[in-house]
């Protein structure tokens, strides 16, 4: 597997006359790799819990238990380190899927089925900025896919959706997840599936 190189984080903060200062500089505090599907790979840059977003320098919002939604009213922004799709994997991936996503603190957010497209089918409440930064993605929905190559941008709005490695090696995405809530006339069409 391809190993990528270590995220450095910079953040900024303010001292007490209000200037602005380097708060914190060095390695990710969370970085987990999932037991459930293992050389997948969280890198919790940060995350907000709502308006006003810009806070103190109190404790770090990226420890804790990994969590997959961003918090309500908030956003989340992360690395994710994907590995390529084994066969193993798409034969018997959809069991373990209920396991992965209790890891990742959304066990509801998993919607695969027998007749899904990809074990890893799932769906957030969110808008999702998904950027792939190095290897290929390929973005599988209920109708239709497409293939990710370096600097693709996904705008993912709350869609059913799962992230297929067919390229067979890692590929590394940033995500920034936005909480949303859906309109009333696709939260219907949802609801009735």
């Amino acid at each position: 597997m391809t190993e990528f190189p270590a995220i450095t984080r910079v953040v900024t903060g303010h001292d007490e006359a209000g200037r602005s200062v380097i708060a914190q500089v060095g390695p990710l505090p969370t970085v987990v790799e999932l037991a459930a599907i293992p050389g997948t790979v969280f890198h919790e840059v940060w995350s907000t819990t709502g308006a006003p977003v810009i806070v103190g320098n109190g404790e770090d919002p990226t420890t804790g238990p990994l969590v997959l939604p961003p918090p309500s009213s908030g956003t989340r922004f992360r690395f994710v380190d994907i590995p390529p799709d084994t066969e193993e994997f798409l034969a018997h991936g959809a069991a373990k899927m209920g396991a992965a996503f209790t890891e990742i603190g959304d066990e509801a957010a998993s919607t695969v089925t027998e007749g899904s497209p990809h074990p890893l089918m799932h769906r957030t409440q969110s808008i999702d900025y998904g950027v792939v930064i190095e290897g290929e993605m390929t973005l599988v929905l209920d109708k239709g896919e497409t293939l990710l190559k370096p600097g693709s941008v996904v705008i993912q709005r709350g869609t059913n959706h799962a992230w297929a490695n067919r390229s067979g090696r890692m590929c590394r995405m940033l995500f920034v997840l936005i909480d949303g809530v859906y309109e009333p006339e696709i939260a219907e069409a949802l609801s009735s599936r």
